[in-house]
């Protein structure tokens, strides 16, 4: 992927483009390896080339909760070039990934030049945001059945007149983002595949109605 294809870059002129893929590294990554750790100093944004991972925090006792799973054209790292701050989550790669790395200095010469890219570094931080909003209001207001069925919902999308779960998570991964156990979220996805609601098909989860929010 070029770096054009990523949105974050998209407006840039071909002479600056040119300029950061001079300086930007390739650097890629097997399945299931740690490419950022929580509370460590970096100084670099990641975009991503392809592949997929996985954004999560960790509790003192090791539990793990996953932000976010972002995929090609998207990036991360962006919080510590900006504030010069510690990590604050923890990024593993799910399948092989490759990115493009940027450096905190051509990050900022190049942020200084374009404000569209503040613009849209602004605009996902706020994404983000939200979204971690509402996974606050949901571990606070929902039950297990209804973060299982809500995280479904927001992570299918349409291919082919169907609502499909197309990255290849495991129960485990489905715990970890709704706050859960492996055992909990087990029941609940044999109840709604008993229901009807939701099928497995070529290991991605199809989504057959309308999901409850509880049992």
């Amino acid at each position: 992927m070029l770096l054009r294809n990523i949105p974050l870059f998209a407006n840039l002129s071909d002479s600056e483009l040119a300029q950061i893929s001079a300086e930007a590294s390739l650097k890629q990554y097997p399945r299931n390896k740690v490419i950022l750790s929580e509370g460590e100093k970096s100084d670099s944004l990641y975009a991503i080339v392809a592949g997929k991972v996985k954004v999560l925090i960790s509790d003192e006792d090791g539990k793990e909760i996953i932000l976010a799973i972002l995929g090609p054209g998207e990036f991360f790292g962006e919080m510590s070039l900006i504030d010069n701050q510690p990590r604050s989550a923890t990024v593993i790669s799910m399948e092989s990934s490759s990115f493009n790395v940027i450096s905190h200095g051509d990050f900022m010469r190049c942020l200084t030049g374009n404000p569209q890219i503040a613009r849209t570094i602004l605009q996902t931080m706020a994404k983000r945001l939200r979204e971690a909003d509402k996974k606050i209001e949901s571990l606070a207001l929902l039950d297990v059945y209804g973060r299982v069925a809500r995280t479904l919902l927001e992570l299918a999308k349409k291919q082919d007149g169907k609502l499909v779960v197309s990255q290849n998570l495991s129960q485990q991964d489905i715990a970890n983002m709704v706050g859960a156990s492996r055992e909990m979220v087990n029941r609940i996805l044999k109840d709604l595949a008993h229901g009807g609601y939701i099928k497995v098909e070529s290991k991605h989860i199809v989504i057959n109605e309308t999901l409850p929010s509880s049992l």
